[in-house]
């Protein structure tokens, strides 16, 4: 080792004593995840005590009081591990956030949601403004879904002009020079985040569909993290729209460097660019969301085995083609159909809808949408049905 690196190894272990022995204490295994304890008998049994004595009476989360425990013991915890001040207002805040954020949606559980992306600096006048627009009123007004926004201008303000005030949301980021949401958001669906993480979970988690519009920095982040948390199975299944007006040519030479640069030097699959499709009118857009649950309904995995449920009962003909051309995505077995399983029962997760299972290789994703695909043009569809 050179002596400038020695003296840089000496300076930094000067400045950076050993961590403390409560820092390296060993992660819990899977196994022991439901065990998660602060390790004194009575402080365990009083938080465990205080998460009953919460829930009492309420009528309902007796089944969650573990986990009402473990977030009170994590909690205790990043104090006995002497965490940071700032470390926990961290925590502390996305938290809250999220707790509010889930509020508010649960109210809305049995609508579908559409997410639009795009600029915050796209005006009016803009073909992108007018689309924008256009396609969230149809949404609302012919398929009954509401509209999900970051609420600043631009886009964002378009599609919840487009939505009307009663169908949209409003998912703000606090930003010095983008304080205040746009007049189109209604303050009880508005929902106010210091921090992109909890913003960016909110928008996945209750979302259905994503319509990407032309943008910065902002719309290619959240253009990239969303299909990496569907290429990686992180998020559900959605249907992954990339919108802009005719003549625009954004998302046309986006595809063109993913195409000839992902894909060409073996970055992504071919089979990956299925995550996502291109439109330029509203009909194709939108059709495109309604195609997508016109038999699929959600997904879970139970037991390392991918779920699928449908609107429509599979016949064996048609699970057998399933096999015959998916084949490659299984990591063994064959694609069956099956009832509902006891965790489902238990979780009462859409226990009257038909469903498969197979044992997905979980890498295959683009190939997993190709076979919705085929399995939405099998049988008979309705638009517009709820996801």
């Amino acid at each position: 080792m050179s002596k400038t690196r020695c003296a840089m190894r000496d300076a930094q272990d000067a400045t950076n004593p050993p961590l403390p022995e409560t820092r390296n204490e060993r992660l819990p295994t899977l196994s022991l995840m439901r065990s998660y304890r602060l390790g004194d008998p009575d402080l365990d049994a009083r938080i465990r005590a205080l998460a009953e004595d919460a829930v009492a009476g309420t009528g309902h989360g007796h089944e969650d009081v573990d986990l009402i425990s473990e977030m009170m013991v994590t909690a205790l915890r990043l104090h006995r591990d002497r965490a940071d001040r700032g470390d926990i207002k961290l925590v502390n805040t996305a938290l809250k956030e999220m707790r509010y954020a889930f509020l508010v949606f649960s109210q809305y559980q049995h609508i579908p949601k559409v997410t639009v992306f795009g600029s915050a600096r796209t005006q009016p006048g803009d073909t992108n403004y007018q689309l924008a627009s256009a396609f969230a009123e149809y949404m609302v007004e012919s398929l009954r879904w509401m509209v999900v926004t970051g609420a600043g201008p631009g886009t964002m303000e378009a599609a919840n002009k487009g939505a009307g005030g009663a169908y949209s949301f409003g998912v703000n980021i606090r930003l010095p020079f983008e304080a205040e949401a746009n007049p189109y958001v209604d303050g009880a669906r508005l929902i106010n985040f210091k921090y992109f993480f909890t913003r960016k979970l909110v928008f996945v988690k209750e979302s259905d569909a994503f319509a990407l519009f032309p943008g910065g920095f902002g719309t290619q982040d959240e253009t990239y993290e969303l299909l990496t948390l569907t290429q990686t199975g992180k998020t559900s299944l959605h249907p992954i729209v990339l919108m802009e007006a005719p003549g625009t040519g954004y998302w046309d030479k986006w595809i063109d460097f993913v195409k000839g640069t992902l894909v060409e030097q073996g970055m992504i699959t071919h089979d990956d660019l299925s995550l996502f499709k291109h439109a330029t009118d509203v009909d194709t857009a939108a059709g495109e969301i309604a195609r997508f649950y016109s038999n699929y309904h959600s997904q879970r995995y139970v037991d390392d085995r991918l779920v699928l449920r449908f609107r429509h009962a599979l016949s064996p003909a048609d699970i057998e083609r399933l096999n015959d051309e998916f084949g490659d995505i299984l990591a063994d077995g064959r694609i069956e159909a099956i009832d509902a399983t006891p965790d489902e029962i238990e979780d009462h997760d859409v226990t009257d809808l038909p469903r498969i299972r197979l044992h997905f290789d979980r890498r295959s994703l683009g190939r997993l949408r190709q076979m919705v695909d085929v399995v939405n043009g099998l049988g008979p569809g309705s638009w517009g049905l709820n996801p």
